[in-house]
């Protein structure tokens, strides 16, 4: 029973097509569930998909607890999560959910304290990790604290957000006071929660990340170095393409573990850093707990599958091995990956590794029709926008 124990990944996205694929390449049984069975994500041969209402609050439980008792009965998956809302979410019900499905978490106030980025400043701070000075700003009469704070520095929410991500970018850098004030004055009618910390110089190749799962015990039980080669937008925004960073693994590796053990963090985690051109040191940025990481996938094709071992773990079964020294792929997201290069004046291989290979987060001939999918709806929709066009201009024609 155990060699056929299901997987569950909650959420789709491109992190949660990496982690079936990295799954079922191991031969795990894999179940990709989502709020959208359009996705083109939810097309892969990797995993069966399956629609759920919501991936948060009383509807998801509902969902996967009704799933445990009509296709997982006796069998107790083991849960993979991707979003940081449903990492809320499944916490808060997690002795509902004990019985029904394996999942390693910390502690629930370890968890919402490390969701938040003044919380995860604070334990920082309190354990003498290296990260940069930070204000947090709640309302206007926080705001003469950044006065203390060395320009430029990056504003950004303190915590993920729906009405926040509807109106502005993910983070911004902004070089000087008044230019943070006028900011922070935008958003903070949207969002009372805002933090301001200090800049770290350096291009979009100095961010480094350590994907990690740690057994219940404690012990690393898979850990993955890699740095992104370029971020979309550049500088402030998410993955666009990365690679493995082993130059730095033992370091990263080391200073990761020794965070989230202090932290009393078990599971699936991982801690994204950025190193000083100034100082050549490495800061933390933020940490990423009880879920999957967006990037998770190239810990797998570079020859660490943290999935697998996060499987492995659950249901008793030997850590499989890492398997380095091969060449080095880079995932890449490839629009947003070009987007980037065109805006920093890049060629698009240029900052890639020597004797690279390539894998794009949703393209792969062992798995086309995802990427099948994404290029026949971006064909119909350049179609209906044409054919929009076309109507509204033979109406304005037969109006005159």
């Amino acid at each position: 029973m155990t060699a056929r124990t299901p997987a569950v990944v909650l959420g789709a996205g491109l992190n949660g097509l990496g982690v079936a694929r990295s799954l079922a390449r191991e031969k795990v049984p894999v179940w990709l569930l989502d709020t959208d069975e359009r996705r083109c994500e939810m097309r892969t041969n990797a995993a069966t998909a399956m629609k759920v209402r919501s991936l948060q609050g009383q509807t998801l439980i509902e969902d996967i607890v009704e799933l445990a008792a009509t296709r997982f009965a006796g069998s107790r998956p083991v849960l993979f999560l991707t979003q940081e809302e449903t990492v809320k979410t499944i916490s808060r019900h997690r002795e509902q959910l004990d019985a029904l499905y394996r999942l390693t978490l910390p502690p629930e106030p370890v968890v919402e304290a490390l969701l938040h980025k003044e919380g995860f400043q604070r334990l920082a701070e309190k354990l003498g990790s290296p990260i940069p000075p930070m204000v947090h700003v709640r309302s206007l009469a926080d705001l003469p604290a950044i006065e203390n704070l060395r320009f430029p520095v990056v504003v950004k929410p303190g915590e993920r957000n729906a009405d926040y991500g509807h109106q502005f970018k993910k983070a911004y850098r902004v070089e000087n006071l008044p230019d943070a004030q006028k900011l922070i004055r935008t958003i903070l009618p949207v969002m009372p929660d805002i933090v301001v910390q200090e800049w770290i110089e350096g291009p979009d190749s100095t961010i480094y990340f350590c994907l990690q799962y740690l057994h219940p015990d404690g012990h690393v039980a898979a850990s993955f170095t890699g740095r992104k080669i370029r971020s979309w937008p550049p500088q402030v925004g998410g993955t666009a393409s990365c690679v493995a960073a082993a130059e730095f693994h033992d370091e990263l590796s080391a200073i990761t573990a020794q965070f989230m053990h202090a932290a009393g963090v078990v599971g699936m985690a991982s801690m994204e850093y950025k190193r000083d051109v100034r100082s050549g040191e490495f800061r933390m940025v933020e940490p990423t707990i009880g879920r999957t990481d967006y990037q998770e996938e190239v810990a797998t094709l570079n020859g660490t599958n943290v999935p697998y071992a996060a499987w492995c773990s659950e249901v008793g079964l030997p850590l499989p091995r890492a398997n380095g020294g091969q060449k080095p792929v880079v995932w890449r997201v490839q629009s947003e990956d070009s987007q980037s290069a065109a805006a920093q004046g890049h060629s698009g291989a240029e900052a890639y590794p020597a004797g690279y290979q390539i894998a794009d987060a949703l393209w792969r001939w062992s798995d086309p029709v995802p990427g099948l999918a994404q290029s026949m709806g971006r064909v119909q929709r350049a179609l209906y926008n044409r054919t929009l066009k076309l109507l509204r201009g033979s109406s304005a024609a037969g109006s005159k």
